[in-house]
């Protein structure tokens, strides 16, 4: 059984000091593109953490209770994959329906959390690392956590740069990805955390 000091510690380390933007440097595609507006951003974020913890969660029901005692987890990478892109599509449906303001704002970005090697390098690392259920439930919703605040910030960051006179070079994704790299600098300063 997990201790909630053991949880907390994830929660922490997966959010913050191993941080899968800036750190694990997983998922750039939407944190490069969605990161112009900062209501985008949290739309973006939202669905990253409703896909990564559901994702976390079905895909551990499905390696403790069908890949493990089949003797087949060498299928782990195909059936996640599986497992993701079919919650992406019920969130795409979801969104249409419920939000279609954002829906139409995350335009093409949405179907990139399927692509999302976040999402993929979640689940596999809970594996990897022999996370129960309920520790691999904490661990993704801890990493989208990370994820969302870290676009977020770089959004903001960006809806400021937009009003400042940035030389002719470094206008555009240069300066968006000098930003990226200091962030992830900042973002070292956790690893003391732990």
């Amino acid at each position: 059984m997990t201790s909630v000091r053991e949880l907390l510690v994830i929660l922490i380390g997966s959010s913050l000091v191993n941080n899968v933007v800036l750190s694990q440097f997983l998922g750039l595609c939407p944190f490069l593109g969605v990161s112009r507006k900062t209501k985008t951003a949290a739309g973006m974020g939202g669905a990253v953490i409703f896909v990564i913890t559901l994702a976390s969660a079905v895909a551990g029901v499905i390696y403790e209770f069908v890949l493990k005692p089949l003797q087949i987890e060498y299928l782990q990478t195909i059936v996640f994959i599986l497992v993701i892109a079919a919650l992406v599509q019920f969130v795409e449906m979801f969104l249409h329906k419920a939000m279609p303001a954002l829906y139409e704002a995350l335009g093409v970005y949405l179907p990139l959390i399927t692509t999302n090697c976040a999402v993929l390098g979640v689940a596999l690392t809970n594996v990897q690392k022999q996370y129960g259920i309920l520790t691999g439930i904490v661990n993704g919703f801890a990493t989208a956590v990370g994820f969302t605040v870290s676009i977020i910030i770089l959004a903001g960051i960006r809806e400021k740069i937009e009003h400042n006179d940035v030389p002719a070079p470094f206008r555009g994704m240069p300066i968006v990805l000098l930003t990226a790299g200091l962030m992830a600098i900042a973002f070292c300063g956790f690893s003391g955390l732990l």
